[in-house]
């Protein structure tokens, strides 16, 4: 191993501690202090690794939760970013922490989120052997451009990794032209029936076919552009997956119970997260262990005994209340939960955080596009409709928009304001906060409940 190399570790991993002993993450600051005295640190802790990344816009986390549980059923011997920390700087930082001081990593396999920009420039350093991609959808207009920005991100990145196997979504119409003209391996995950009877009101991402610029027809949807998509003009359609839910057999506010065709095989299988969103999760999560090497029915209880990640459907007890945290980002995902909350019964409150930094996205106009009409259609079933985030009073305007009444619209200024209201009485919430406002909002539970850090 180089000195620098050395070095870089020795640097990384001591700025690493300190920061935890304040009470920070750590997860960034050490790798960049790690990138510039070794640019090259990642390939040269990862030699030897058998590294598999997760990207795409939406379920990054939840995926990589799911393939972890299967990793740890199968015994191997592994670690991965769970903090979240999915840009380059993230990455070096917790291989350094897995390495040893003289850079040797001793774990057999790592598993990786990697941010959809950031895997261009980190594929070059990983030796990738299953690439998950789980989707492509607008996302931080601001930070990511047009949708193809994104598209070619990860497509770039592919031109890096020809010897991956890659697991790609056959109903993301932009996901499935990964697969055009690379040497790769591919193995399809996909949903062949809809997963929701009456959904809410999506704008398509992707309209019209990559090729030929014809419009898609659609034998069915799930959400968003997904689903059974075709090509009139050109040919360019959905194929067929080797890993397949078959049937959704319920869908209820803390999981889903569906029928999975794995290579032919089918399972009933228990989704232990709520939504339709998660559903598609456990059958990339299913295709990646099979490319890995993971039996079957490991992998498959692996799917009914994860643990969600931090602010994806989890639950905490506030005051009188159970609430449930899930993270929103873009329209599709918000519209993943609106389907989730409208197809529950019984009466909740709603509260909705909405910060513009730049992990967020400076670009709110996207919150126009989300279909919270649905809601407001129910909102008899809501007893509070609260509010809080940096750009607070323009949820509340979106809302009154939307139809909900403007005096039942509470804006609430401060996070601990907001759990005090949440927690007044023993009716359930549903806390739907953008990126940067979910670590403030668990960063304020944590100060009332044992929630484990972010980064833990």
């Amino acid at each position: 191993m180089k000195l620098k190399t050395k070095l870089a570790v020795w640097a990384c991993k001591a700025s690493g501690a300190v920061l935890r002993r304040l009470g920070r993450g750590g997860t960034n600051l050490p790798g960049k202090i790690a990138l510039r005295i070794d640019p090259d640190i990642l390939g040269e802790l990862s030699r030897g690794v058998k590294v598999t990344v997760v990207t795409g816009t939406n379920g990054k986390t939840t995926t990589a939760r799911m393939i972890e549980q299967a990793f740890v059923d199968a015994g191997l011997k592994y670690f991965s970013n769970k903090s979240g920390a999915n840009l380059l700087t993230g990455i070096i930082a917790v291989f350094a922490q897995h390495c040893t001081l003289s850079g040797r990593c001793p774990y057999s396999h790592a598993l990786i989120e990697c941010d959809e920009a950031a895997f261009r420039k980190t594929s070059e350093h990983l030796p990738v052997e299953c690439l998950v991609v789980n989707n492509i959808f607008r996302d931080q207009l601001d930070r990511f451009g047009e949708i193809t920005h994104t598209l070619h991100a990860i497509r770039d990145g592919i031109t890096h990794i020809p010897d991956a196997t890659l697991c790609l979504n056959a109903d993301c119409s932009l996901t499935a032209s990964l697969a055009l003209q690379v040497p790769n391996k591919i193995v399809w995950f996909g949903v062949n029936v809809p997963i929701y009877e009456n959904t809410a009101q999506e704008l398509s991402d992707a309209p019209y076919c990559i090729r030929c610029k014809t419009e898609y027809q659609y034998d069915y949807t799930t959400y968003g552009h997904l689903g059974g998509f075709s090509c009139p003009h050109c040919g360019y359609r959905r194929r067929e997956p080797q890993v397949a839910v078959t049937q959704v057999l319920k869908t209820g506010p803390d999981s889903s119970d569906i029928l999975l065709d794995l290579f032919g095989h089918v399972h009933e299988v228990h989704v232990n997260l709520p939504g339709g969103y998660n559903i598609y999760n456990a059958a990339a999560a299913a295709a990646a262990a099979r490319i890995i090497g993971i039996e079957e029915e490991t992998a498959i209880t692996a799917l009914g005994q994860f643990e969600c990640g931090f602010g994806r459907a989890e639950q905490f007890t506030l005051g009188q209340a159970q609430a449930r945290m899930m993270l929103v980002k873009n329209p599709a995902g918000f519209n993943q939960v609106i389907n989730l909350i409208s197809h529950d019964e019984g009466c909740c409150k709603l509260a909705f955080l909405l910060n513009d930094r730049f992990a967020d996205g400076t670009d709110i106009s996207w919150i126009w596009d989300v279909d919270f009409e649905a809601l407001a259609a129910q909102q008899a079933r809501f007893t509070r409709i609260l509010v809080s985030g940096v750009r607070a009073d323009d949820m509340a305007l979106r809302l009154k928009y939307a139809g909900f009444v403007s005096d039942r619209i509470e804006v609430i200024r401060t996070y601990e304001e907001l759990l005090d209201a949440v927690g007044a009485d023993e009716t359930p919430a549903f806390l739907m906060p953008s990126y940067t406002a979910m670590f403030e909002l668990r960063g304020e539970i944590g100060k009332h409940t044992d929630v484990k850090a972010f980064y833990e």
